[in-house]
């Protein structure tokens, strides 16, 4: 099954065993809709992958991981600081 972006619950489990286990991600890379993305950096709550012009940014809140893939002209600051955002406002309110 896939979502409407063409990502499949396999790729975001992964993605959410990858916050606890960063040796996932590092050898493997971050997939999202069949696309490998090399894996660049995360913490226990963020991860950051990329792959030409395109990159992902994800965050994990308490009940929900929240996926962002952009390309150019977003720039992965922005990225970051969008999806960061939201990430920090549904933790607040409990989500």
């Amino acid at each position: 099954m896939t979502s409407a972006a063409g990502v499949s619950k396999e790729e975001v489990a992964k993605i959410v065993q990858g916050f606890d286990k960063t040796e996932l991600l590092t050898s493997g890379g971050v997939t999202l809709a069949g696309q490998r993305y090399i894996y660049l950096s995360g913490t226990d709550r963020v991860i950051r992958a990329k792959l030409g012009k395109t990159g992902v940014h994800c965050m994990k809140t308490q009940q929900a991981v929240i996926v962002s893939i952009y390309e150019e002209p977003v720039q992965p600051q922005q990225a970051a600081s969008i999806v960061e955002k939201l990430g920090d406002y549904l933790i607040t309110c409990g989500y």
